[in-house]
């Protein structure tokens, strides 16, 4: 068996360098600190330059670079139109002016303070100015913050940046030195094949890739619903690679084009655990590939070089905060938050070094420059929270409590409908979820944007919003909401209140003793109105038609109360209202 050996040995790397990873990020989380740090310290241990129990890390990086592809689609689904629009001044005027202020600034500031050329100079400095959305995200998250208006400020300048990446991956292109690269197209016909290839792509998403996904929605296969988001991943990049152009820009036109549709939600819940595996990836690999000795070599530099990264970002996006009206301590906040470089700038110094515009030696200490300012980020901001308490509060009290959905709707058939207008009827914003297309077709016509997806799903409920939800109405037919499915729901999103729609009787008696606070029968109260609209038909008048009402609803409240304590759909049976033998009948 010949490739024995090399299953053997693809079995040992993938136990060490997953075992580091666990190891390291949990301690990195728990310091924290944050996932990326982790895993580069665990790739750094295990590779070449440390333990030398795991190699090949350039093998590696090229099955993980998928994990920034996924990255990107995920950032594209992200670009829904009316968040787009609603947070365009923070995106593209904020945005714009920090990465260019922050990349000329270091560029110049790498160009004075080293022998490298302007191009070099370039090449690293623009980079630098991207921050680290994987560590700030989770900083706001668990801070409370990711949904105010701070933390919507802060996404949105964190989603400009990450879209900068395709435009900096050109921008290197374009200063390489490679001579396989000189005898590529020249740019004109690129820009050509990047306008054809996203046209292509979008018209591909509209009449091929939507209909695909309500096709495989109307099987019921949500195996067959992950493979075909990561076929439709993978395509588009493949598309964009025969091309000769960006990787990343094919899966981020990818996730725009599925952005507004209903498959969304269910889309990222799929791609997800994949995107965080091979990011991981990643990082390891990335860890792997620092020259440590050539760090070791130059510690002063790296350092200097770290604290005026640090210091750079921070002012450009302090001074901007308070051109955009912040408070100058809500400024100082953003700036700190922002400081640190980001997880893309691997990407880029690969892509310089691949362009011959940097050697290995810079790329592994600009790495480290960057892995340094993200560590000093938790540490910042703990070190200066007092400084930033009184405002905070004084912000938090003006914010409104959520600028997302404020409610979950998870069925959206007769019943799910009547309880999502009366909410919108109360200017209540609301997230639908369903589990049937062609419904979801039909609510589209009337103007509902219905997202396509299991509801009882906790991957799906959290990338549609649950854990920054107020409630939570499960209004899906028939006995598919269980006991099991509630207190699961309940612990991953214990803010939300949770309402129930109730098939029968057996239904409540399964879900009261839950966390659900309304458990709401489906005909209760329409047969209860149809039997007072009867009576006042055979002419009762409105104190017997109370009167019956009344005793027929305390007797029921009270044979349910002593079904639910039993367990048994049968007890109680002396509480149900019969009608006395006649003679003759």
């Amino acid at each position: 068996m010949p490739d024995a050996p090399t299953a053997t040995s693809l079995l040992r790397d993938g136990f060490l360098l997953l075992g580091s990873a666990l190891a390291f990020v949990l301690l990195f989380r728990r310091l924290g600190l944050g996932a990326t740090l982790g895993y580069l310290v665990a790739g750094a241990v295990m590779g070449p330059h440390v333990l030398g129990l795991v190699g090949d890390a350039e093998g590696k990086i090229g099955i993980a670079e998928l994990g920034i592809t996924l990255l990107l689609f995920v950032v594209g689904l992200e670009l829904a139109p009316a968040r787009l629009w609603r947070l365009r001044h923070s995106i593209f005027l904020f945005g714009t002016s920090q990465v260019l202020l922050s990349g000329l600034a270091l560029a110049l500031v790498i160009g004075l303070a080293t022998r490298f050329s302007w191009a070099a100079a370039l090449a690293l400095g623009l980079p630098l100015a991207l921050s680290s959305t994987a560590q700030v995200l989770p900083l706001l998250q668990s801070a409370g913050r990711l949904r105010t208006p701070f933390g919507e400020r802060a996404f949105a300048i964190l989603l400009f940046q990450d879209l900068s990446i395709i435009p900096l991956i050109t921008v290197i292109a374009a200063m390489s030195r490679n001579p396989a690269d000189a005898g590529g197209p020249p740019g004109w016909l690129l820009g050509l094949y990047t306008v054809a290839a996203i046209v292509g792509l979008v018209a591909a998403g509209r009449f091929v890739i939507r209909p695909l996904f309500g096709l495989i929605g109307n099987l019921g296969e949500r195996e067959m619903f992950v493979v075909a988001a990561l076929f439709t991943v993978v395509a588009s990049a493949a598309l964009m690679e025969a091309l000769g152009l960006s990787t990343a820009l094919g899966a981020f036109v990818a996730g725009v084009m599925l952005a507004d549709s209903p498959y969304r939600h269910e889309l990222e819940a799929d791609v997800e655990p994949f995107r965080s595996i091979l990011l991981g990836l990643f990082f390891l690999a990335v860890g792997m590939m620092l020259d440590l000795p050539a760090i070791a070599r130059s510690p002063l530099f790296v350092v200097t070089m770290a604290l005026a990264l640090i210091a750079i970002k921070a002012g450009i996006v302090f001074s901007i905060a308070l051109a955009f009206r912040m408070t100058w301590r809500g400024a100082l906040a953003l700036g700190l938050l922002l400081s640190q470089g980001g997880e893309f700038g691997f990407v880029l110094f690969a892509q310089a070094q691949s362009a011959l515009l940097i050697s290995g030696e810079a790329a592994s200490q600009f790495g480290a420059i960057v892995t340094l300012s993200m560590a000093s980020t938790p540490f910042l901001m703990m070190a200066t929270a007092k400084l930033r308490e009184a405002p905070t509060i004084r912000e938090t009290r003006e914010e409104p409590k959520h600028d997302g959905a404020n409610a979950l709707i998870v069925g959206y058939g007769r019943f799910g409908q009547t309880v999502a207008q009366i909410l919108i009827a109360a200017d209540i914003p609301v997230t639908l979820i369903d589990s049937d297309v062609e419904m979801i077709d039909v609510a589209g016509h009337f103007g509902a944007k219905v997202y396509f997806g299991d509801g009882t799903r906790l991957d799906l409920l959290r990338q549609a919003g649950a854990a920054e939800a107020e409630l939570i109405c499960f209004c899906i037919d028939g006995e598919q909401l269980t006991p099991d499915i509630v207190e699961a729901v309940h612990t991953a999103f214990p803010n939300a209140a949770l309402f129930a729609r109730a098939y029968d009787r057996r239904s409540v008696i399964l879900l009261k003793p839950t966390p659900v606070k309304f458990v709401v029968r489906e005909v209760y109260e329409s047969a209860v109105r149809m039997g007072r609209l009867a009576l006042e038909e055979l002419g009762a008048s409105e104190e017997a038609i109370d009167r019956a009402e009344t005793m027929y609803r305390a007797r029921d409240k009270e044979r349910l109360k002593l079904q639910i304590e039993s367990g048994d759909v049968s007890a109680a049976r002396d509480r149900i209202i019969v009608q006395p033998q006649r003679e003759g009948r």
